[in-house]
């Protein structure tokens, strides 16, 4: 008796799991297809801002980025770091903040979806 009960707690494990990961899958970031025209600002340190403007069939922000040169960046295991942008290297306690229509993206560049008309910021922040 005392084994079949034994499964009860990893067969809810599982199904929880599952349940989880299909909620996830069904509202996960989704870019829009097709070709579209996006804007990026890009804020240095010094404050000093110049806006690029990129047409892209692309659905993700990161790609763009790095195909157009505007971005270097190392891969993590939560995808795109950014280092660089625009030449200018985050370094100590420096890192690239992305918004969005001056909101902070709750996405990584990999993964922050695009449409057209999108206008994006990348500013150089302080910890």
């Amino acid at each position: 008796m005392r084994g079949k009960k034994a499964w009860l707690p990893a067969a809810t494990l599982v199904v929880v799991a599952l349940l989880l990961l299909g909620i996830w899958y069904v509202n996960r970031p989704q870019g829009q297809a097709g070709d579209k025209t996006i804007t990026v600002e890009v804020v240095h340190a010094d404050e000093s801002s110049r806006e690029f403007t990129y047409q892209t069939s692309e659905e993700f922000l990161g790609p763009v980025l790095i195909e157009e040169g505007l971005a270097q960046g190392e891969e993590s295991t939560y995808g795109l770091f950014i280092t660089t942008v625009d030449g200018e290297t985050a370094e100590g306690n420096q890192w690239w903040c992305i918004t969005q229509d001056g909101q902070m993206v709750e996405t990584g560049a990999d993964t922050t979806p695009i449409a057209d008309g999108d206008h994006f910021e990348l500013t150089m922040s302080v910890y």
